[in-house]
């Protein structure tokens, strides 16, 4: 199987996934420890997919998404952004409607309080 297609079938496969460097429970670059912190703060179910461990899978994200950075999120198959994406998103309460309108579950209060945190 091609790099590509693993990426498509991982996409597809998952309502949520952040492909980063390290895992959810290790994030090996700043980017990604801040966009892992925020799903995990938030509640949400995701699977996470270490670029570091394939060469191949590190820029056929690149590639797939047609962005140049990591970490990268996707949604229900569709792709989000990278750090300063998700991190605006968060801040505007937009990624909680982008959560709410795909049927993703996550922790509103925790959502609230990343926002009153950062006013």
């Amino acid at each position: 199987m091609s790099a590509q297609d693993q990426i498509k079938e991982t996409v597809t496969n998952n309502d949520v996934v952040l492909f980063m460097k390290g895992s959810k429970d290790m994030p090996q670059c700043g980017f990604s420890s801040r966009v892992a912190g925020v799903l995990n703060f938030m509640g949400i179910e995701y699977s996470d997919v270490n670029v570091l461990a394939d060469e191949e899978i590190r820029q056929g994200i690149k590639d797939y998404s047609d962005w140049p950075t990591i970490p990268q999120l996707y949604v229900k198959g569709e792709f989000v952004g990278g750090c300063d994406i998700i991190t605006e998103m968060t801040l505007s309460g937009e990624l909680d409607t982008l959560l709410a309108d795909n049927g993703v579950a996550f922790n509103k209060e925790a959502a609230d309080k990343i926002r009153e945190a950062n006013a």
